[in-house]
């Protein structure tokens, strides 16, 4: 990997885990400069959503503990980067750890990354082994 895709992947790494802060996550002006305006997700929990429906989730989601592990980027055509990386996420109500994992794509223009697509896929790993509802839909 040349010096300048390292310099994007660890880019794209800082950028990733902000979208996984609690503190980012409350904040809709901060997710706007992250998300494109043609976001689309294709949510762990089964649903599809768009930007709009995203800052709407995120604007009543409860803090929840996530780690990123195994993150990896490639780069596609020159301005384009596929990120992904397995996400365990702790639900502090339950106690329940969720493993999923992720892929984003990321478009870089003017000089500015932003999130076009991302999908989190349930691994079907988890402690506690109770039935999940879907979020957002």
């Amino acid at each position: 990997m040349s010096e300048r895709n390292i310099e994007i992947a660890a880019e794209l790494r800082r950028l990733e885990l902000m979208l996984l802060d609690p503190e980012v996550r409350r904040n809709p002006a901060l997710i706007e400069e992250l998300l494109a305006a043609d976001f689309v997700e294709f949510g762990s929990s089964g649903c599809v959503l768009t930007r709009a429906a995203t800052l709407e989730m995120l604007s009543t989601e409860s803090d929840f503990q996530v780690k990123a592990e195994d993150f990896a980027c490639r780069m596609l055509p020159e301005h384009v980067a596929l990120v992904t990386y397995r996400s365990v996420r702790g639900d502090p109500n339950s106690g329940e750890q969720v493993e999923a994992l992720r892929s984003s794509i990321w478009v870089n223009r003017r000089g500015k990354w932003k999130m076009h697509f991302h999908q989190g896929t349930r691994t079907g790993k988890t402690q506690a082994h109770e039935a999940q509802k879907p979020l957002g839909c």
